[in-house]
């Protein structure tokens, strides 16, 4: 019986080197949708499960390159990919670094990949790995570098989670991970401030994380006035702000909290 499927529409192999949790999230979902999988792990215990579901096993990094056109990277650092790939044969090869790097690791390594005969692309992921897959979960990966190996490798990129592509510096990727990521520490950093400024006050902690949740979502919008958005222009005069800051200051203080955060975020925290 021959096979009437397409060379064009059959899925696209590929190889991913990592098997974190992320990069199982993301062997999953590359295995559900039909794409012929190769996976390598330092560890190799943690592939079992994938080669259960069909995806074949390389015994090392430079087999496992060797098995596919396209190059997926999830790794812990940007050292652990240029381990990884030290002995392998990049000349023609599509390499994707989705590992977590900064903007300067990422040109660096995207010189490196280009020296030894590989196009490259970086990718940031703004997801966890329960959201890959899941696309109403909102997760996404930012990409950035050559922009054909990202019109190439679209379809197959978009499997795990939305893509967005935001330039053809190779950094840009990491910079903007890294920037919302950023944003998103100090936030959670401000809520355990203000989980432990009431902490031994006696109020109740679920109802007060209920309204820190809700606080939080209500002041949302007004953060696009750091990226230049449009924000609504702020009342509030800079001596009301500043009297506002010290309140925030005092209080801390008298329960006993530090307060390393409110003077490390620099100026007015009650005004734009």
């Amino acid at each position: 019986m021959s096979d009437n499927t397409s060379a064009s529409t059959r899925p696209a192999p590929l190889t991913l080197l990592g098997l974190g949790a992320m990069g199982v999230a993301l062997a999953r979902t590359w295995l559900a949708a039909g794409h012929p999988l190769t996976v390598w792990n330092r560890s190799p215990g943690r592939s079992a499960e994938l080669a259960a579901a069909g995806a074949r096993v390389a015994a090392t990094a430079a087999e496992a390159v060797a098995a596919s056109p396209l190059v997926v990277a999830c790794l812990l650092d940007d050292a652990s990919v240029r381990e990884a790939l030290a002995e392998a044969d990049l000349t023609g090869k599509d390499l994707v670094d989705l590992t977590t790097s900064t903007p300067a690791e990422s040109r660096t390594r995207a010189a490196w990949a280009n020296e030894r005969g590989a196009r490259f692309l970086d990718g940031g992921i703004m997801a966890v790995p329960p959201m890959i897959g899941v696309p109403e979960a909102g997760g996404y990966v930012f990409y950035s570098g050559s922009r054909e190996v990202f019109d190439t490798h679209r379809e197959v990129l978009a499997v795990p989670a939305a893509t967005r592509y935001v330039g053809a510096d190779p950094g840009f990727a990491a910079l903007h991970d890294v920037a919302l990521l950023s944003a998103m520490t100090a936030m959670f950093a401000g809520a355990r401030h203000a989980a432990a400024l009431v902490e031994n006050a006696g109020i109740d902690r679920k109802e007060f994380g209920a309204l820190l949740a809700g606080w939080l979502t209500a002041m949302a919008p007004a953060t696009a006035a750091y990226a230049g958005g449009p924000v609504a222009e702020d009342p509030t005069s800079p001596a009301v702000a500043a009297a506002g800051d010290a309140a925030l200051l005092r209080t801390a203080q008298e329960q006993g909290v530090d307060t390393a955060l409110l003077i490390a975020s620099g100026g007015s925290v009650s005004g734009m």
